[in-house]
């Protein structure tokens, strides 16, 4: 368990403060004297700080995080980069610390039987899953396991998921989409990035995904369409997050929630958990 007094050793040598909220700034389209405005200092304080000729207050540092809009991890790193200790705790989801935020979570994957649902963090990893999910898997795999505990390598992988969805393109676009503005609204999020580059590295991604200019599909409702021979399951989803965290990685975690778009998507839903041992 890391607390907030806990320095991670990847935060050994931080980078200069100045350096990051010129990364943030320029990320959200601040000038300097539109940061300087919001956050009620002078644009020549901003400078000082941002080239290292003056050293902002803790007080200080949260103020310009707030204006930017910085996730907890990144307002940790930039009062680390400042040479104070980290605000927000990163407590671990099986700690005991974490018991009724796990109870709270499988309820809501259980609730949601017999359709599937996942728990993520914010790099799409499956930390857990529902009965359902892990049906609805093994029926358009034809019984066999999915390769990766990372859902974005699921659906590009060709040898994984990717090979049971009729809609790909469509869904695969739309995660793409995702990807980059993930990458661009935190620029110093490296896994992010790295995700990014290892989705478009796959076979049969188009070349003009590397752009964050894709075009997207209209509809407000995007499906995911599952298929086995000539069945399909079509999905859409819905996305929970817990309001007003106070720990890193609580702020990260994210429940999908996919909900049948037709009653023979349902009715399959059913039969496969009637089926089930």
């Amino acid at each position: 368990m890391n607390t907030a007094d806990a320095l991670p050793s990847q935060a050994v040598r931080p980078a200069p403060v100045g350096s990051l909220l010129r990364e943030w700034r320029a990320a959200r389209r601040f000038s300097q004297l539109d940061l300087a405005l919001e956050a009620g200092i002078s644009a020549r304080h901003l400078s000082c700080i941002e080239t290292g000729r003056a050293r902002p207050s803790r007080e200080m540092v949260m103020r310009l995080a707030d204006v930017l809009e910085m996730p907890l991890r990144e307002r940790n790193s930039l009062l680390l980069a400042a040479g104070f200790a980290p605000q927000y705790s990163e407590i671990s989801l099986d700690t005991p610390e974490m018991a009724r935020v796990r109870h709270a979570i499988d309820l809501m994957l259980s609730q949601q039987e017999p359709y599937p649902a996942f728990l993520l963090n914010r790099h799409w990893d499956l930390l857990m899953v529902n009965r359902a999910a892990q049906r609805i898997n093994r029926f358009v795999m034809r019984g066999r396991s999915s390769a990766h505990q990372n859902m974005l390598r699921q659906f590009f992988d060709p040898q994984d998921l990717r090979a049971a969805i009729a809609n790909w393109e469509e869904v695969a676009g739309s995660l793409i989409h995702h990807l980059h503005s993930e990458v661009a609204a935190a620029p110093t999020n490296a896994t992010a990035r790295a995700l990014l580059d290892e989705m478009l590295s796959y076979p049969g991604v188009p070349a003009r995904w590397r752009t964050r200019e894709l075009e997207m599909p209209p509809s407000p409702l995007l499906a995911t369409v599952l298929r086995r021979d000539q069945q399909q399951l079509r999905f859409f989803s819905s996305i929970t997050t817990f309001g007003t965290p106070r720990d890193v990685n609580l702020a990260e975690l994210r429940i999908e929630s996919c909900f049948p778009e037709d009653e023979a998507t349902a009715e399959l839903c059913r039969q496969l958990a009637r089926e089930a041992p």
